[in-house]
């Protein structure tokens, strides 16, 4: 299969994580989120890895702030693609949240890049912060509806990605 980066998004909850395991038994799949070095920053200064309102609301400041001062979030990311694009995996999935990082990140990969949002019925919070409030504000060029029980998710989501796949034109090498 031809390797494809796929920005992935959705609220905290919606379920984002399942899915992309139960696309790693189909797929060779790696997995990064934009979030990762802010939280290993925040980590030697104090967080301890919670996920209140509060916590998410640090984080999403701290990632802005680093993101306004040195880019560091789609620096970070840029490696990770390099090291996808000369590795085995097959598909890389990268969490990003915020709308505008989106469109930054998505010019900046050379190869088949695509968005999508993952929603749930069971992700109506807000949570005070716009990382995770508007998620939703973003053109996504797939959606993909997260509203089965666990088990059914995890055999609909591979189905789902292959006729991604198919559409863009990215071949898998086999059946589901």
């Amino acid at each position: 299969m031809e390797k494809v980066v796929v920005i992935i998004n959705g609220k905290g909850g919606a379920g984002k994580d399942t899915l992309c395991a139960a696309a790693a038994k189909y797929y060779r799949v790696e997995n990064v989120s934009s979030i990762d070095p802010i939280k290993a920053i925040a980590a030697q200064h104090g967080w301890h890895g919670e996920k209140d309102d509060r916590a998410r609301k640090f984080l999403s400041d701290l990632k802005r702030t680093f993101a306004d001062y040195n880019d560091l979030p789609n620096r970070w990311l840029e490696e990770r693609v390099r090291e996808f694009f000369a590795g085995e995996g097959e598909v890389l999935f990268v969490h990003i949240r915020e709308g505008s990082q989106i469109a930054d990140f998505r010019r900046r990969v050379a190869g088949k890049c695509l968005t999508l949002l993952v929603r749930s019925p069971r992700t109506e919070a807000v949570y005070g912060n716009a990382s995770d409030d508007d998620v939703e504000n973003y053109p996504y060029d797939y959606v993909y509806e997260n509203d089965k029980p666990l088990e059914r998710a995890r055999e609909d989501f591979p189905a789902f990605l292959r006729e991604v796949f198919r559409r863009e034109g990215l071949t898998d090498g086999g059946e589901l």
